[in-house]
């Protein structure tokens, strides 16, 4: 692998691109990049064109390594209609195009557990109807060989997994270790923090991942108390965090702007 995402010092900051057009996508990865980005976080679903040819334009603009994802949302988070099958053939066309790695969903190939728990409830992280979360073999052997398969094509795999409830630490690092297991190089939690209370569970829950997980883990909390972790948990040992250059109608509002993500986890990361 020439480029790495695993392999990049933590915590890393991730310029999130989401372009309609390819050039769109080059000038926003500049922006990244002179804002401080340490790689780059690619949504296909929101590009016209996601050919070899148009994604290889933007993979070649930039020495930084890109991670690309397709959550299957329009620039304006509508649904953008892909099905699974075409989801997957956009991951192995970035990867064929050089991107360094791309993001998995941990609903892949099981299309009712994007909206909720479908499975078997034997386990400590799969109470209170989490999203995401596949306990069915069958459909973990299949996400397995797609793992299996971008690896053989020389990238790299974050397996991401958005719950999207209030969970305390020992269920996420079950979670976390449950999600190990298929071998992915990067592995991305994202839970619910509602009170102060479910915020600091997240703080203790980015501790226990660091020391119980050998994979490296991005772990945040989404929701009304959310919003520190994704400043703090990448200080406390998370790999990294997702970040915005300049907001617009296509963003992520909840995500952190790049150059005060910088430089306030630059500082706190000094007293460390």
């Amino acid at each position: 692998m020439e480029k790495s995402i695993a392999k990049l010092t933590p915590p890393v900051l991730a310029g999130v691109v989401r372009a309609t057009t390819t050039r769109g996508a080059i000038a926003e990865i500049k922006n990244c990049l002179y804002g401080g980005a340490g790689m780059i976080d690619l949504h296909m679903s929101t590009l016209e064109d996601t050919s070899v040819e148009a994604l290889k334009k933007i993979v070649d603009s930039t020495d930084l390594p890109i991670l690309a994802l397709n959550y299957n949302n329009t620039y304006h988070w509508e649904s953008a209609g892909f099905t699974e099958e075409e989801r997957v053939g956009s991951f192995l066309r970035a990867v064929e195009a050089g991107a360094a790695g791309v993001d998995i969903q941990g609903y892949t190939f099981d299309l009712a557990s994007k909206q909720g728990f479908v499975g078997e409830d034997k386990f400590s992280f799969t109470k209170g109807n989490p999203r995401e979360v596949v306990t069915d073999e069958k459909v973990i052997a299949t996400q397995r060989k797609l793992i299996d398969k971008v690896h053989d094509m020389g990238a790299e795999v974050l397996l991401s997994c958005h719950p999207r409830i209030v969970m305390n630490a020992t269920q996420v690092v079950e979670l976390a270790l449950f999600l190990e297991q298929r071998a992915p190089d990067v592995i991305k939690i994202v839970t619910r923090a509602e009170t102060e209370e479910d915020l600091i569970e997240s703080f203790k829950a980015m501790l226990m991942l660091k020391k119980e997980v050998k994979t490296p883990v991005t772990y945040h909390a989404m929701g009304k108390q959310g919003m520190l972790s994704r400043l703090i948990n990448p200080v406390l040992g998370g790999h990294m965090a997702f970040c915005v250059d300049r907001f617009d109608a296509g963003s992520t509002l909840e995500q952190l702007e790049l150059r005060s993500a910088k430089e306030i986890i630059g500082g706190l990361r000094r007293y460390m």
